[in-house]
């Protein structure tokens, strides 16, 4: 098995919908583009990301949204080293069709009582939907490890619920200490590294909006 040596999770840069909330009631999630600043944003992780790859070569998975695209077209990646799939399943959490403002405001409030993993968007998805269909994306590309002439790096770019989640899943994490991060900022990014040992790394933490035994529930 050629595990990579690394696996970077990126967010895709400031979209639309980051700067004004009442653009959801005009166009489709999916649809949103990346402002001035996001691109900007993807830019300079670009530039980071290709001293941190250097000449090696890429395998990238991209959520299947137009701002996750953009952001991966302004890293500005040489092109024959990098393999690019578009993977559905990094998508962004469904909230349902064209949204209500207030009605998603309202939805949001709920959610924050209830708990980001397991609260469902009346026409949407869970976190738990989420962390599920991140599961069975990590079975692919798993099984992806098994040619030998597997890339060195994979590069995700995806979004910030998606990446926690798929952080949870790699690492283990209980429902608590999910609950208990932050998202990262847009076109941050985070690096699992493979150690020694033969086990993965987070080159930084989360931050954390509280801690999890704060949480009323566990794992």
């Amino acid at each position: 098995m050629a595990r990579p040596r690394r696996i970077v999770l990126l967010r895709h840069g400031e979209s639309e919908g980051n700067i004004d909330d009442t653009v959801y009631e005009r166009e489709p999630d999916h649809a949103l583009s990346l402002t001035t600043a996001g691109l900007h944003q993807a830019e300079e992780a670009g530039a980071e990301l290709r001293e941190l790859f250097g000449g090696e070569r890429i395998s990238a998975y991209v959520s299947p949204y137009r701002r996750t695209h953009q952001t991966f077209q302004a890293l500005a990646l040489a092109p024959e080293r990098v393999r690019m799939r578009e993977e559905p399943r990094l998508r962004e959490q469904d909230w349902g069709n064209w949204q209500d403002r207030e009605d998603v405001r309202l939805q949001k409030a709920y959610r924050d009582a209830y708990g980001h993993f397991f609260y469902r968007f009346a026409q949407g998805e869970s976190g738990a939907d989420v962390y599920d269909r991140v599961g069975a994306f990590l079975e692919s590309l798993w099984r992806s490890f098994e040619h030998p002439d597997h890339p060195p790096n994979v590069l995700i770019v995806t979004h910030g619920l998606t990446m926690r989640l798929f952080c949870m899943r790699w690492f283990h994490w209980t429902v608590a200490e999910f609950e208990s991060l932050s998202n990262p900022g847009n076109a941050e990014y985070r690096v699992l590294e493979l150690g020694t040992k033969g086990k993965y790394t987070m080159d930084r933490p989360f931050e954390h909006w509280c801690s999890p035994e704060s949480i009323g529930f566990t794992g």
